[in-house]
């Protein structure tokens, strides 16, 4: 925005004011980056991490409505200390689909975010995916974000709730603004075009996950859910985020886990901070 190197005014103007929506179009320089994307035709090994905490009636479910796709598929659970026995649920479920490769965990710590690292540290597949145990993503839309990670479509897959009309119960009002909210204010900070970024299925390759984790310290430890760590993470990495659209189911069994107003206020500082080390550096 500014061309002088003019100390002071240089970083108000081309560092703050310069990232800013409107006032960006004033910019003297912009940059685009484009690369060649080839279609894969490739089959992949396919690993499904379901985090689970108070969720037993749900467990079988995961695995009868999971359709068969990729070159091979693994399940694993983490469970998370629950109060309505859904570890031997788990255990039973595993014995009882011998024909399946099912790795049953105990979380050794706390949070969503934690269980999900938990089940990549253990997971054999070439793609990682994340299925909440509570179902409200269906398992039979898991083949479409196979496809476009496989078939190189985008390199980290997001899943979106918010297009297709939303079941009763799935989703209450202000956590629905709230996800709107974060949907706008991650989409400025990244660059990039999210609709729902606190969708828990998330897919990308196990080699870009390492890496991901292995920069972690950029953002530091601190996202207790897991989805902001990964989408920042992905784009620190300049990986080509897409999403995909699924439909949004209530919940059959048990109850939301989610604190409106306090994970709301830790989502908040987490985007702040991703700001000024992203947006603002």
């Amino acid at each position: 925005m500014l061309p002088k190197n003019i100390p002071i005014l240089g970083f108000l103007f081309n560092r703050l004011l310069a990232n800013l929506p409107l006032i960006n179009k004033l910019c003297l320089v912009k940059f685009i980056i484009a690369r060649p994307i080839e279609e894969d035709k490739n089959e992949y090994s396919v690993s499904i991490v379901i985090p689970a905490r108070n969720e037993k009636g749900n467990i079988e479910n995961t695995i009868l409505k999971t359709p068969s796709f990729g070159k091979f598929q693994e399940f694993i659970f983490i469970e998370g200390n629950s109060h309505d026995n859904t570890w031997d649920e788990i255990l039973r479920v595993k014995e009882k689909y011998k024909e399946l490769k099912i790795i049953a965990a105990k979380q050794t710590e706390k949070g969503k975010g934690n269980a999900v690292r938990e089940g990549f540290e253990l997971a054999t597949g070439d793609i990682l995916m994340i299925l909440d145990a509570d179902l409200t993503t269906p398992p039979e839309e898991l083949p479409k974000f196979y496809d476009a990670l496989a078939r190189n479509k985008g390199e980290f897959i997001n899943g979106c709730r918010l297009v297709y009309p939303m079941e009763k119960q799935a989703m209450r009002f202000l956590n629905l603004l709230g996800n709107m909210f974060f949907g706008t204010f991650i989409s400025f900070i990244l660059g990039q075009r999210l609709k729902d970024t606190l969708c828990g299925t998330k897919v990308l390759f196990k080699k870009d996950y390492e890496t991901i984790k292995n920069n972690r310290s950029y953002f530091g430890d601190f996202d207790p859910f897991g989805d902001f760590d990964l989408i920042f993470g992905a784009a620190k990495l300049n990986l080509k985020i897409v999403e995909i659209i699924v439909r949004y189911k209530d919940r059959q069994y048990g109850t939301t886990q989610i604190s409106r107003f306090k994970h709301g206020m830790i989502l908040l500082r987490m985007s702040f901070f991703a700001a000024r080390k992203i947006k603002f550096i």
